[in-house]
């Protein structure tokens, strides 16, 4: 196999790979400058010399990754992630029996297909831990896997093998794994030992004196391991089983993302990832009457089960409450005076407005939440922050909150959210709420659904692990 064969070869973009190449250029200095001269140096100036003598630096370097990766001792092979193979390494072809044009191009569970038999599980766990990968963007280590192998050229039977796999993401600039680094280390002659010596009566330790010190050691650690994958898969299953109780919780206390009554009405809702997918962030749409629509968005402090249980006991006292008082000041105020009674209330934020079709006006209150924003047909974006007050439970709840009414031309854009949408942890919350403004002026004529796709490309790009925190948002055409 040629060096040209390896993914990375020497005409991949970006690598210099040739041995030659720095043997035409010749390296020019210009005369060193009158020291006298040089405290007059702009510290921008210096800067860029700097950064041009670090570039010139790393110019001069010349690796040959594809040498590299085809040097590696361990097998590696590379897959994209639709699990199509993409090159793999000369340790890998070795021990995987088949030529590059075996398996480049090919789906991997079509050149490594389990073994027919029952109990067969290697492709199963394989495909989940690349699956895990996929999802969180993390290095997913397998432990010892029992993975029987297709013998070449005899279709259909299996030879039994075992395996210690590492499965690397590589990350483009965006944080979404564009590669995956499939590495492993074949174990089977340990396993084999082992399970022979464990098979011997009463010659055990003569059997494992037959491996070194350091190789019985690892036969039973491998051991150990597969007791711990079999403990890992089980623990796996009783978290998915939680995650479905979780979600399933979280849809019943939310109304549906899709609004098909409301069609002049988008929404878009996203837990924080590392919390079961649930949050404490909700919002609700509440048709009053025939022209008034009351819309809410709010944040209970902190993430998972315990904040959504505190959410759905909020959502359902704000939404009796507008239900009852009309008025958005009245609505929060008897929310507060309710938060105390609630456990984790505290603290909680959140805004609720009520649209008048026919007066064409908002009226709106805030209770410590950012606040809503109002695109006008002409692009001018409006700032509804006249009516705020403490979050929830956090000051003298007796004191009846503020509102405040604006009036909008049909075809403005209402749009509410929580502070998992402009909220960064290296910036001002200012940074995230021009950020916003700049997004809606820029969409604003876009209909509800596509316009809130869009705030959310603009505003939460697709990170390594997901949102680092919940987000709900609210696009009303007015």
């Amino acid at each position: 196999m040629s060096d040209s064969d390896a993914p990375g070869g020497r005409e991949s973009p970006g690598i210099r790979t040739d041995p030659d190449a720095d043997a035409d250029a010749e390296v020019q200095t210009d005369a060193d400058p009158d020291p006298e001269l040089a405290h007059t140096r702009s510290p921008s100036s210096t800067a860029e010399a700097e950064a041009e003598a670090e570039a010139e630096a790393e110019a001069e370097i010349d690796i040959d990754f594809a040498k590299v990766f085809q040097a590696l001792p361990s097998p590696v092979m590379l897959l994209a992630p639709d699990l199509t193979i993409l090159g793999a390494n000369r340790a890998y072809v070795q021990i995987s029996g088949r030529g590059l044009d075996e398996l480049v191009g090919r789906f991997i569970f079509d050149v490594f297909p389990d073994s027919p038999t029952e109990e067969a599980s290697g492709a199963r766990t394989l495909r989940t831990s690349l699956e895990r990968l996929l999802a969180t963007g993390e290095r997913d280590t397998m432990a010892l896997q029992k993975y029987d192998v297709e013998v070449p050229d005899r279709p259909g039977v299996f030879e039994e093998r075992y395996w210690s796999t590492v499965n690397i993401p590589v990350l483009d600039a965006d944080g979404r794994v564009s590669l995956i680094a499939h590495r492993v280390e074949e174990v089977t002659a340990l396993v084999r030992a082992r399970e022979a010596a464990d098979r011997t009566p009463g010659t055990q330790h003569a059997s494992l004196t037959t491996l070194s010190h350091e190789d019985a050691m690892t036969a039973d650690l491998l051991t150990r391991s597969q007791e711990l994958q079999e403990l890992n898969e089980e623990l796996r299953k009783a978290h998915a089983r939680t995650h479905e109780v979780a979600v399933t919780l979280q849809r019943a206390m939310l109304p549906g993302t899709a609004l098909p009554r409301h069609d002049f009405a988008a929404v878009r809702y996203q837990p924080a990832a590392s919390f079961l997918n649930v949050c404490g962030d909700w919002y609700d749409l509440i048709d009053l009457d025939e022209d008034r629509l009351a819309a809410a968005v709010g944040d209970v402090v902190g993430h998972g089960l315990e904040a959504a249980g505190v959410m759905g006991q909020l959502r359902s006292a704000l939404s009796a409450a507008i239900r009852a008082t009309g008025r958005p000041a009245d609505a929060l105020t008897t929310l507060a005076q309710h938060a105390h009674t609630v456990e984790g209330a505290l603290a909680t934020t959140a805004v609720q407005a009520v649209i008048d079709r026919a007066a064409h006006t908002v009226t709106y209150s805030c209770a410590g939440h950012p606040p809503p924003l109002l695109a006008h047909p002409d692009g001018t974006v409006e700032l509804l922050d006249t009516a705020t007050d403490p979050p929830l439970a956090a000051s003298d709840d007796t004191i009846p909150r503020t509102q405040a009414t604006v009036s909008y031309t049909p075809g403005a854009t209402l749009v509410l959210y929580t502070d998992g949408l402009i909220e960064r942890r290296t910036e001002d919350i200012d940074q995230g709420l021009h950020r916003l403004t700049a997004s809606l002026k820029h969409h604003h004529t876009l209909p509800p659904e596509p316009l809130a796709d869009a705030i959310l490309t603009d505003l939460v790009p697709a990170p390594r692990r997901g949102p680092d925190d919940d987000t709900a948002l609210v696009v009303i055409r007015l």
